[in-house]
């Protein structure tokens, strides 16, 4: 039995409550633990080992974090491997660690509804790990790399191409737009954006990787996906054209 959705009608609600009563009745307690499975999906048990790594670094031991846990091109070839795993979960700072979390809980929890957990988890990984490799092209073998930002762009990418409308209350849009929106500051920033601190292009590559997953998961759906994605791009600047027009006129 699963607990109701939000928004069903009452008598959903009561129907609920009495087959809830019947199972203490018979002593059946099985329905709280799936009820309690509905709290901790993967995605947000990650969020949880986020948020206890970035404050064992911060408060706790940042110097052998430092040494034997975040991820180093010189380091990994020299026989740290699992630094570009755990590096995923340890954040630089407070805002670094919420703003990943907020998408994290968005995309993650999206991706998973959709395509269940351990294809998500795998995108995760995967995205993670080859975003770290592959820009220490880029940034250099000493380049200190931290954070799960390039991972959850690979599950963006995947949400794009498997559930593009689902709307997110935490961005007031679609998930699919959020996806293209972020992508393309990445993009600008990588440019333009004077922030060394921040990995534009382990982002962007974080975003490749995920694009065929997406394909692979969209069950021949992603070139659809694709086109609403755009599309509502394309609306978003339409609303911003006519909404600043309206605002200077008056």
């Amino acid at each position: 039995m699963r607990l109701p959705k939000e928004g069903l009608p009452s008598e959903t609600r009561i129907q609920w409550v009495l087959s809830c009563a019947r199972h203490f009745n018979t002593g059946d307690y099985s329905f709280l633990r799936k009820a309690r499975v509905q709290y901790l999906k993967k995605t947000n048990v990650l969020i949880v080992i986020c948020f206890f790594a970035s404050f064992f670094y911060w408060y706790v031991d940042p110097v052998f974090v430092d040494s034997f846990l975040v991820f180093r091109g010189s380091d990994f070839v020299q026989g740290k491997f699992w630094t570009v795993v755990t590096s995923l979960f340890f954040h630089g700072d407070l805002v670094h660690l919420v703003g990943n979390m907020i998408f994290l809980y968005a995309f993650g929890n999206a991706s998973e509804n959709e395509i269940g957990a351990p294809k998500t988890l795998g995108a995760f990984s995967i995205g993670g790990v080859l975003s770290f490799i592959f820009s220490t092209f880029f940034y250099g073998s000493e380049a200190v790399m931290i954070g799960a930002s390039a991972a959850i762009f690979t599950v963006m990418a995947v949400v794009m191409l498997t559930k593009p409308l689902k709307f997110s209350w935490l961005f007031f849009m679609p998930l699919g737009l959020v996806a293209i929106l972020y992508l393309l500051f990445n993009v600008w920033s990588t440019y333009y954006a004077g922030d060394g601190s921040v990995g534009y292009i382990a982002h962007m590559i974080g975003f490749l990787v995920g694009l065929p997953f997406g394909i692979k998961w969209s069950r021949g759906r992603w070139v659809k996906n694709l086109a609403i994605t755009i599309l509502i791009f394309f609306a978003y600047l339409l609303i911003r054209v006519i909404l600043g027009s309206v605002l200077r006129v008056q």
